[in-house]
C-alpha cells in the first residue's frame, strides 16, 4: 500500500464528513497534517480521535482568515506543502426561485471566494509537484431539484480550478465530485419536508441510488490515490467522480435515505 507517510498536508473542513476522515488516515499513514475549519472544539476533538495533527481554527470567508490558516500551517509543518485537500462547502436546501441573495453570498463566499484565497495564500508554499484537490460533487452535471444554488456554486468552483490549472502547470489541480457519503455534514440544516419531496424527485430522475459510500472508505481510496500520484509526478488526477455502484432506487426508499442524512 502506498501511503502519505513523510508528508505534509493540509486539510480544509478537517472538522467533519470526507475532511475530517481524510485527515485521520493520513495521520495514520504517517503524515504531518494541520487540520483546519472554523470550529475549534470540532478540530480538538478530530486530532484527539487521529491521534495527531495540528488544529488550526479560521474563517476562509474572511482574507484575515486565509493569511492566519497558511501561516499557521508554516509554522506547523517542517517543509513546503505536499497535498492541500479542500472539503469545506455550504449546501442550503432551497428550491432554485426561493434562494435569496444572502444564500447566493453565503455559498459563493465559501465555496467558490474563501477556497479561491486560501489557493492563493498557500501557493509559495507549495512543494515541487505538489497538489492540491478539492471536492466537488456529481450534481454539476445532474443538477438535483432544491440544490440549485450549490450546485451552481460547485460549477463556479471547478472552472476555478480549471483556471488555476492554466496559470500554474507546475502544480497539480485536482477535482474530486462526490456522491452521496455518509456521515457528513452536508444535510444536517436541510428541511425535512423539502428533503423528502426532493429525494422524491431525484428517484423518479434516477438520481438517487439505494445505497451511500461511506466516508471513512472514500478517504482511504483519496490518500492512496494521492499518495501514489505523488510518487509519479508526471501525471494529474484532473477530474474524477466518486459514487457509490448500488442501483438507483425509487421513491418508495426515500425515507431510509432521508435518515442517511
Amino acid at each position: 500500500m502506498t501511503t502519505l507517510e513523510g508528508r505534509r498536508v493540509l486539510v480544509v473542513g478537517g472538522s467533519a464528513g470526507i475532511g475530517r476522515a481524510f485527515a485521520t488516515q493520513a495521520v495514520a499513514q504517517g503524515a504531518q497534517v494541520v487540520f483546519a475549519a472554523r470550529r475549534k472544539d470540532k478540530l480538538d476533538e478530530a486530532v484527539a480521535e487521529a491521534g495527531g495533527g495540528t488544529p488550526v481554527a479560521a474563517d476562509i470567508c474572511v482574507e484575515s482568515g486565509c493569511e492566519q490558516l497558511i501561516a499557521e500551517t508554516v509554522a506547523a509543518l517542517d517543509g513546503p506543502i505536499d497535498v492541500v485537500f479542500i472539503s469545506a462547502g455550504s449546501a442550503p436546501m432551497r428550491m432554485f426561485k426561493d434562494t435569496t441573495p444572502d444564500d447566493w453570498k453565503a455559498l459563493l463566499d465559501l465555496n467558490v471566494v474563501g477556497i479561491h484565497q486560501v489557493i492563493r495564500h498557500a501557493l509559495p508554499h507549495l512543494a515541487p509537484g505538489a497538489i492540491v484537490s478539492a471536492l466537488s460533487s456529481e450534481g454539476v452535471n445532474q443538477p438535483r431539484t432544491a440544490l440549485g444554488g450549490y450546485v451552481v456554486s460547485k460549477v463556479a468552483l471547478e472552472r476555478s480550478i480549471e483556471m488555476w490549472r492554466t496559470e500554474h502547470p507546475s502544480v497539480r489541480f485536482s477535482v474530486v465530485a462526490v456522491g452521496a457519503t455518509v456521515p457528513t455534514e452536508f444535510g444536517n440544516l436541510f428541511d425535512m419536508e423539502l428533503l423528502t419531496f426532493a429525494l422524491e424527485d431525484w428517484a423518479k430522475r434516477g438520481l438517487a441510488q439505494a445505497d451511500f459510500m461511506d466516508a471513512s472508505e472514500v478517504a482511504v481510496f483519496l490518500t492512496e490515490m494521492y499518495a501514489t500520484a505523488l510518487r509519479f509526478p508526471g501525471i494529474n488526477v484532473d477530474h474524477m467522480v466518486l459514487r457509490s455502484p448500488s442501483a438507483v432506487t425509487d421513491e418508495h426508499q426515500t425515507t431510509a435515505l432521508t435518515e442517511n442524512l
